[in-house]
């Protein structure tokens, strides 16, 4: 697995670092650090900053290879740029075919949501898997979510090899929308409203087993699955947070960043309102 770690030399940034290194196996690590000059204060010139940048860079970028090396993972390429960070990240993205964004979050919430992040813009513009981390945590935990479409059970396909399951605890979850959300206004027959939810039933059942089947092939620990009904956003995130959950498997597609702007998602209200990693796997169909 090929894995771009963005670091701005922060706490949180490591963390993320330390919680992937126990869920994957023979990663190999390129690190880029920019120097994001837009958020300079006004009494410092860009001339006097922009001549410390590399010295600063580079002692980041040391830094995490000891980190990477420590954690029994691969160091490949140290990148630094100097610039704004987002549009250096995507760059750096496009020039190799990386697996996984690997980012640290601050879990912004309220007004700061508002103002953005890094990690927030990187999600909402690249078409790459991103693996987004807030706080060290145990890492023994996965919950796995599942729409019942191809794309996430291929993406749980794609992404099995290379994780490594010895001791860790599996949870399987999909969520059915209450047809009461379908509609807006008018009577339905109380009758078809039940066969709806009975053919939801059945269909959940089905995608629930085939993600089961999947991990019974790496003879994975599957201490739970669970079908719910409600708002999928808000069922996953009590679901994380009654078990403890320490990574959230999402599947995502590629939309067109209008039609992000305008439904917004499940993923992102998720990892906006959760403690727990989520690896934002992206469907390449």
């Amino acid at each position: 697995m090929k894995i771009l770690f963005c670091t701005d030399g922060s706490q949180i940034s490591f963390n993320a670092l330390k919680n992937i290194s126990c869920w994957v196996r023979e990663a190999v690590i390129d690190v880029i650090c920019v120097a994001d000059l837009t958020f300079l204060p006004s009494e410092i010139t860009v001339a006097e900053f922009s001549a410390s940048c590399p010295d600063i860079a580079q002692s980041i970028l040391n830094y995490a290879q000891e980190e990477i090396n420590r954690l029994n993972l691969t160091c490949n390429e140290k990148i630094r740029y100097c610039g704004n960070a987002v549009e250096s990240i995507l760059e750096q993205a496009q020039k190799k075919d990386y697996d996984l964004i690997l980012m640290g979050s601050h879990g912004k919430k309220g007004l700061q949501k508002w103002l953005g992040s890094v990690s927030g813009e990187i999600i909402h513009s690249s078409k790459i898997s991103d693996y987004i981390s807030k706080v060290q945590n145990n890492c023994e935990r996965m919950l796995v979510t599942t729409d019942g479409t191809n794309c996430s059970s291929g993406i749980i396909k794609e992404i099995l090899p290379s994780i490594n399951l010895e001791n860790k605890e599996i949870y399987i979850c999909m969520v059915n929308e209450e047809p009461d959300f379908l509609f807006l206004d008018g009577m339905v027959d109380t009758n078809w409203l039940l066969d709806i939810e009975r053919r939801q039933q059945i269909f959940a059942s089905k995608a629930v087993d085939e993600i089961k089947e999947i991990f019974a092939c790496y003879n994975a620990n599957i201490v739970e699955t669970s079908i719910m009904s409600g708002i999928p956003a808000q069922k996953i995130i009590d679901f994380a947070n009654s078990r403890k959950i320490d990574l959230i498997v999402m599947g995502s597609r590629n939309k067109s960043q209008l039609d992000r702007f305008l439904s917004g998602s499940v993923s992102k209200r998720t990892i906006e309102n959760v403690q727990s990693d989520v690896w934002l796997a992206r469907c390449k169909n």
